[in-house]
């Protein structure tokens, strides 16, 4: 059956010919079934009002409601949701404009899915010389990078009835009124669906959101209560506060005392120089380890190989104590092979998968890495990496256009990524097992690190299992670590290695969880192939 859509615009002050630009997006709907309902809050132009009684007389489907005071978007947005019949409620701004099918593309949506109850698509921005720009290509439904931002944001459509009964738009959160309901929303929604095309533009104008989050400072503050309100909804035990990209906020979870964590790290006691001094990598791996961690129910595996010197073992045992297992491995090199054989000699009910060529840089990293694994929808975690010039090295595999790589990799610390992505806790396809976190029976039920992997793609394939069991895949902004990658083992990739994780999983196309951009950088593996061909060339080999 058809729905009827109620679209709900609280109006104030917007300019007129923004606002009939609005109008006319509106008007323009190839799909005819709606409703839509401008509520007026008392603006102060005349102007206003007259061209929203003129929009309703130009169609009976458009009803007005001018109120008598102003009660700022909270209240005039509830009017709206008040006077609605129809079975879905869609938002839309005073200033922003619908695609024309933008009604339709939701219409087909919701005609296939009886329980469906929520929907967002993605969207783009239009500045004041009409320029469309800034498409942003949602992922599929991430309720880990909700918290983190409003992501779904616009388009959002929702079914009335759920609507009003988690209360409408609340008091006290405006400018993140949004994303308060569509948290309520979503924790009780039946279905969530995600459209990948762009439905919605969103208008930049003087004082608008999409300007940026300084035009609304206090939506920040109310975002950050609105998060906090609902992890407290779901308990979760965890504080939030406001992130490193301003308008994003990042959960400090907290780890059940009784979770016995086993942390497993490969070695043979090789020694690199960082930031100019010789060290011996596991051993300071395991010093920052033990140091940034308050949980004491925790075990160091270290799996060594026979040509690990003694005084490494030595030093490791003064380092760790009691909490340290030894775990000699004999034959050639398979980091896969070393780290089932940690985890079979383990007795952690969470297990830490961590390289020794790693620094720890943020407290309580153990307790943040495992936490989300509380959720039982949640199967694996992984941290943000650092190369030693305080780069990044990881935020989450993607895998896409025949590769698996690290998007964002060598970009600035201090680079928020595309819509923030670098620095909130999100959902991803894959993490790498330099250092990531899983439950010990799912690590088992998937079959953990596949043998065929000596060396690559171990981790991609591992993320690939975890994924078809329907479990989410996170990667954690709040656990920072430094990984000092190449002073241990080469990571060129044999040409069987690909051919044989692609036989096991196809080749890789689009990535869900990273947008792809009409000229899209190159991938860092493409960047370092060019430059070995460089290299090949100025040694005149080709």
């Amino acid at each position: 059956m058809a729905p009827l859509f109620s679209i709900v615009t609280p109006v104030y002050n917007p300019p007129i010919d923004v606002l009939k630009d609005t109008i006319e997006s509106v008007f323009a709907q190839s799909y005819t079934d709606w409703e839509w309902i401008l509520v007026d809050d008392r603006s102060t132009d005349p102007l206003v009002l007259s061209t929203l009684n003129e929009a309703a007389r130009a169609d009976t489907r458009v009803k007005v409601i001018a109120r008598e005071t102003n009660g700022h978007i909270v209240a005039a947005s509830n009017d709206g949701v008040d006077a609605a019949t129809g079975t879905f409620i869609a938002l839309l701004d005073h200033d922003d404009l619908l695609t024309p099918d933008a009604l339709k593309r939701n219409a087909q949506l919701i005609s296939e899915h009886d329980d469906l109850d929520y929907v967002y698509s993605d969207e783009d921005k239009v500045d004041a010389n009409g320029r469309f720009y800034d498409h942003f290509e949602k992922p599929p439904w991430s309720p880990e990078r909700l918290r983190g931002q409003n992501y779904c944001c616009h388009f959002s459509v929702l079914r009335t009835d759920l609507v009003r009964s988690v209360g409408g738009f609340r008091e006290g959160y405006d400018g993140s009124q949004d994303h308060d309901l569509i948290l309520r929303v979503t924790e009780q929604a039946r279905r969530i669906e995600h459209i990948p095309e762009v439905l919605y533009h969103w208008r930049v104008v003087p004082g608008s959101a999409a300007g940026g989050v300084d035009a609304k400072p206090y939506a920040a503050v109310a975002g950050l209560k609105a998060v906090q309100d609902h992890v407290d909804r779901v308990g979760i035990e965890a504080e939030v506060i406001a992130g490193v990209t301003p308008g994003c906020y990042q959960l400090k979870r907290t780890l059940p005392a009784e979770r016995s964590v086993s942390i497993i790290i490969p070695t043979i006691g090789s020694k690199g120089m960082v930031w100019g001094k010789e060290r011996v990598l596991v051993i300071d791996a395991v010093r920052s380890a033990l140091a940034r961690t308050k949980h004491a129910n925790l075990e160091i595996v270290v799996v060594y190989d026979e040509p690990t010197p003694k005084e490494v073992l030595e030093e490791l045992r003064k380092i760790a104590g009691r909490q340290l297992v030894l775990v000699p491995f004999k034959g050639a090199f398979n980091f896969a092979k070393k780290m089932n054989f940690g985890v079979l000699a383990s007795r952690g009910d969470r297990l830490v998968f961590l390289n020794d060529d790693t620094e720890v840089r943020t407290d309580n990293w153990v307790e943040e890495l495992l936490a989300p694994l509380e959720e039982p929808d949640v199967g694996m975690t992984g941290a943000m990496l650092l190369f030693s010039s305080n780069t990044i090295q990881h935020v989450g595999h993607a895998y896409l256009r025949g590769h698996y790589d690290h998007p964002g990799s060598a970009t600035p610390y201090s680079a928020p990524g595309p819509w923030g992505s670098h620095h909130i806790n999100r959902e991803v396809s894959g993490v790498t097992a330099a250092c990531s976190g899983m439950r010990r029976e799912d690590f088992f039920d998937v079959g953990g690190f596949a043998e065929v992997f000596p060396a690559n793609f171990n981790d991609v394939d591992l993320c690939y299992k975890v994924r078809t069991t329907g479990l989410r895949i996170v990667t954690l902004a709040v656990v920072e670590l430094f990984h000092f990658e190449t002073m241990t083992r080469p990571k060129a990739v044999k040409k069987w290695e690909s051919e044989e994780i692609q036989r096991r999983w196809g080749y890789p196309t689009r990535d869900p969880y990273t947008p792809v951009f009409p000229r899209m950088r190159p991938t860092r593996a493409e960047v370092l192939a060019e430059k070995a061909k460089e290299r090949r060339r100025n040694l005149g080999l080709t």
